[in-house]
């Protein structure tokens, strides 16, 4: 186990960043906001990813993203999040209840060119992880998992007092989301680093199920 977690680092900008080594390569998960940028150029300079991999695209998450693509890195996300991505909808739901702002927010962000966007679907090998669909904060939500840790992007959300949901303004499908949360407490892991806050235990993920899940 000692040995698993030297291969993982957590770097908070605002959204966690993940930076993930196997003997397959170096794999960077998430960039963090826009605002975080000069911190991710020098995580990229200095960590020397293979890929980017981006979990779902809200700018707290997919912010940096263009930045990796103007390194020469693809940037792997789900096809249901190429769309935003690339700035063909705009549809992010924050602030929540207005729409118009989120509109605006999203429409200001540096987008992800379309030759550097790569297809990541469940079930793929991405430099040893794999790819795990969990929908419902966005439809094409994605996390990895290898060796009994999952990165679960805002699948669930770490707090002092445990696991949460995303508030459920903050979800394009919050039954869904409650579904993948009841998923991932299923799941035979050791750990769930979230994409916000520290990491959880199974018996964390478990609890917060059965509360919210029914």
């Amino acid at each position: 186990m000692p040995a698993f977690r030297a291969e993982l680092v957590s770097v908070p900008m605002y959204a966690n960043v993940f930076l993930l080594t196997t003997p397959q390569g170096r794999l960077l998960v998430d960039t963090g906001t826009v605002v975080h940028a000069p911190r991710f150029m020098g995580l990229l300079r200095s960590f020397r990813p293979d890929a980017l991999l981006v979990t779902h695209a809200h700018p707290d998450h997919a912010g940096g993203a263009f930045l990796a693509a103007r390194a020469g890195l693809n940037v792997l996300a789900h096809p249901l999040e190429h769309p935003a991505l690339l700035g063909q909808v705009h549809d992010l739901p924050y602030p929540a209840g207005r729409p118009r702002v989120g509109r605006l927010v999203s429409r200001a962000h540096p987008k992800v060119p379309g030759s550097a966007l790569r297809a990541a679907l469940p079930g793929q090998d991405v430099l040893g992880w794999e790819v795990v669909h969990l929908p419902g904060h966005t439809a094409g939500q994605i996390g990895v998992r290898r060796g009994g840790v999952l990165i679960a992007a805002d699948a669930v959300v770490g707090s002092a007092d445990g696991a949460h949901l995303p508030r459920a303004a903050y979800n394009h499908d919050h039954a869904q989301a409650l579904a993948t949360l009841k998923t991932v407490a299923g799941m035979d892991l050791r750990e769930i680093w979230p994409g916000h806050g520290g990491p959880l235990t199974p018996a964390q993920v478990q609890a917060r199920a059965a509360r919210d899940g029914g």
